[in-house]
């Protein structure tokens, strides 16, 4: 068999037996395409004449390519998971990636923005039409309960408890959570549904809080647009995306005092570590600050 029919029985494999998603078995697919692209530069022709220094050569030159660390460490672990098939299948009789160790993953900081910047932000929507006050609403949502937008945009009626200044939501793996929201957004959220919502609605039905021009629920593409549109409105030169403020959201928290578990409730995190990377933003903030205004740093 070529390595082509392998590869092709390899991603099927994946699909029908162990019922991986499209978007993975695309992945995969990306990763031994490229992969076997180097192996024809090369010459070789059968997966036994691969050894543990053709990977890491292929590895080097991956490098080379100015490939992202992050994209290097998806390709060594799709070919682990490829050639453990091969094994399995016993097309080889040694696997060269038993002595090939991963790449450290990089955790580049995630982009955050000011106070000044988040209140340039939200005052960026002409709220005196519908869609104005929807998206102040929508932003003001956002920065006050650092929801993901998944989140958002699944938020339903039922789940604001406004009266009380809380809102429930289901996370990732359906973990519910309550989470409360402020005094300014709970103001935005109320004239929203008061004053624009009615007309988006135009007398039909949805559970959702959030609605587009038709009447139905918003997407996360749409919200993600909308935000683009505002961040070039207010000025901001920053890579801006809704994650963004959910990150701004839990920096501003922290800095202002917030206990880290706290923090690790409020933004849905199973495991703790995942919310630590907010203390390291908080402290390269702590250093700028320091910088700039002190008289001999």
């Amino acid at each position: 068999m070529g390595l082509e029919t392998q590869v092709a029985d390899y991603l099927h494999y994946s699909q029908v037996e162990r019922g991986l998603s499209r978007n993975t078995i695309l992945s995969y697919n990306q990763d031994l395409k490229e992969f076997m692209a180097y192996l024809k530069t090369k010459d070789l022709s059968s997966w036994n004449k691969i050894d543990r220094f053709v990977i890491l050569d292929y590895l080097q030159y991956e490098n080379k390519q100015n490939k992202a660390r992050n994209s290097v460490i998806h390709a060594v672990s799709t070919l682990r998971r490829f050639f453990r098939y091969l094994m399995q299948e016993k097309f080889i009789s040694e696997n060269p990636m038993v002595q090939v160790s991963s790449p450290k993953q990089a955790h580049p900081l995630p982009q955050v923005l000011t106070e000044t910047e988040v209140n340039s932000l939200l005052d960026a929507p002409d709220t005196s039409t519908k869609y104005g006050c929807r998206d102040r609403a929508i932003l003001e949502t956002m920065y006050a309960t650092g929801l993901r937008v998944s989140e958002l945009v699944h938020l339903k009626l039922d789940d604001l408890h406004l009266e009380m200044g809380l809102i429930q939501t289901l996370g990732k793996g359906n973990k519910e959570r309550i989470i409360p929201i402020g005094d300014v957004a709970i103001d935005w959220l109320n004239r929203y549904l008061r004053d624009s919502r009615p007309q988006l609605l135009k007398n039909r039905q949805s559970p959702y809080v959030f609605l587009n021009a038709h009447g139905s629920g918003l997407s996360r593409q749409s919200i993600w647009k909308k935000i683009k549109q505002y961040v070039a409105l207010a000025g901001i030169k920053k890579d801006v995306t809704p994650h963004t403020l959910r990150h701004s959201f839990a920096t501003h928290i922290l800095e202002n005092g917030a206990d880290l578990r706290v923090l690790q409730e409020l933004l849905g995190h199973s495991d703790i570590s995942t919310t630590q990377i907010y203390t390291h933003i908080s402290k390269k903030r702590m250093t700028e600050v320091y910088r700039k205004y002190h008289p001999r740093a």
